[in-house]
């Protein structure tokens, strides 16, 4: 762990040793170590305030040692002009070193603000006149849905980024081949773990990289770095930044609080209301192309998320139970039979852990180690289609959660707990 631009030494907490370096030198040492050992380099941009440091820091290596650097970005079409702009300015800082994949291609990704339509398809062919921006034009840009031989249609984001490091590795003979991720270990509990689990595969046991398969590597030299570094070195550097950064802090987001990423997703919706603030005319788009944007951002707006993820409350004759089976009943049958299968679930797996029956309460703590049916009302209600409130996982994939689905909605008939599902 490095010490942080313009830190003065002090003690660090108990869990973090440190290394008597800043993070910037500490960064660059990585991406030198990386580009000395692994023939094949690239970077995931995504045209945020992360990845953007960690493209200057690597193309300047690859500068420096007289090697090309790859330059994955997966453009999920919905995306700020600035953004859009902010990609363009930073392939053009660095041509002379970079090898562009501008992926452009239908991709099904989640929409959290729709039961109608809990995904949708970026760049879907046969309705470009309703897409929100036209596609990109300038060498690099892959639109051609036969450009990759792993590629399928409709395929999601999460299959498509590993299978193109695994192809790029192949197309250099198998050589092993470095993604480099810009994600930083104190933006969330889950991107600490991707760092700090011990039970994953490391490249010479450095805790900064991981392995994904074959000759793949994924490595994050900033994961030591917070949010104030990132900014200090743009300041410092006068590296070119994202300027839609700038109208989020006048929107009043904290720099904490200002992220990019494709706008329906489960976590990312909450920021869905900035759009139509930043860039009034994309707005206008995206809700003529993605179903339930404008309701998403009103309530977002209002409630700092939808529906109901600060408090809930159950009406009055009601219990939380009858409740969650209201609720399951105006929603469209797709979606219900989703979140049936996931309660059914839920409740079988604590019918062996002192539920009998699958007698949850229904009432109760709202912790992870508490079943009832009020935890249930507050997935629902919060549409958290992938129930995390219920301790499940999102799908490795599409075709992994048709798989799932079959087998778990066979097993959620013969379970039938209480009737109600």
């Amino acid at each position: 762990m490095a010490e942080h631009l313009g830190d003065v030494a002090r003690p660090l907490s108990p869990t973090k040793r440190g290394l008597g370096i800043d993070v910037l030198t500490a960064a660059r040492r990585r991406i030198r170590l990386l580009f000395q050992q692994f023939p094949v380099v690239y970077v995931s941009f995504s045209g945020g305030k992360d990845s953007g440091v960690l493209l200057e820091l690597a193309a300047n290596e690859a500068r420096a040692q007289g090697r090309r650097l790859g330059v994955l970005i997966v453009d999920l079409e919905a995306q700020y002009e600035y953004t859009v702009d902010y990609l363009h300015t930073m392939l053009d800082r660095h041509a002379d070193v970079l090898d562009v994949y501008w992926v452009a291609l239908p991709l099904s990704l989640r929409n959290a603000v729709s039961q109608f339509e809990p995904q949708w398809m970026c760049w879907e062919p046969g309705i470009e006149d309703r897409w929100v921006r036209p596609l990109p034009v300038r060498d690099g840009v892959i639109s051609d849905e036969a450009f990759f031989p792993f590629y399928h249609h409709g395929m999601e984001f999460e299959e498509l980024v590993p299978r193109f490091g695994k192809w790029l590795s192949e197309q250099h003979g198998g050589k092993m081949t470095a993604c480099l991720v810009g994600i930083r270990s104190d933006e969330s509990i889950n991107r600490y773990r991707t760092i700090a689990s011990a039970k994953k595969r490391r490249y010479q046991d450095l805790a900064w990289t991981t392995w994904i398969g074959d000759a793949l590597y994924n490595a994050y030299p900033l994961y030591d770095w917070r949010t104030r570094d990132i900014w200090t070195f743009y300041g410092s550097t006068k590296t070119p930044y994202n300027r839609v950064y700038d109208l989020m802090h006048q929107a009043g987001l904290s720099i904490h609080q200002a992220r990019l990423c494709q706008p329906f997703g489960d976590d990312q919706r909450q920021g869905l209301w900035l759009y139509h603030i930043i860039e009034p005319h994309t707005w206008a788009k995206l809700i003529t192309r993605v179903h339930g944007a404008n309701f998403g951002a009103r309530y977002a707006r209002e409630s700092g998320n939808i529906l109901g993820r600060i408090k809930i409350a159950c009406p009055d004759g009601m219990t939380w139970q009858d409740y969650a089976q209201a609720l399951l009943d105006t929603m469209p049958p797709p979606t219900a039979d989703h979140f049936r299968i996931k309660i059914a679930t839920f409740i079988h797996w604590y019918a062996s852990r002192g539920y009998p029956g699958g007698q949850i309460p229904d009432d109760g703590p709202m912790d992870k180690t508490h079943p009832s049916w009020k935890r249930i009302v507050k997935v629902l209600l919060t549409y958290d289609y992938w129930c995390k409130g219920l301790s499940f996982s999102p799908p490795a994939s599409s075709e992994a959660y048709k798989t799932y689905r079959k087998k778990q909605d066979i097993k959620r008939r013969e379970w039938a707990y209480r009737g109600t599902l």
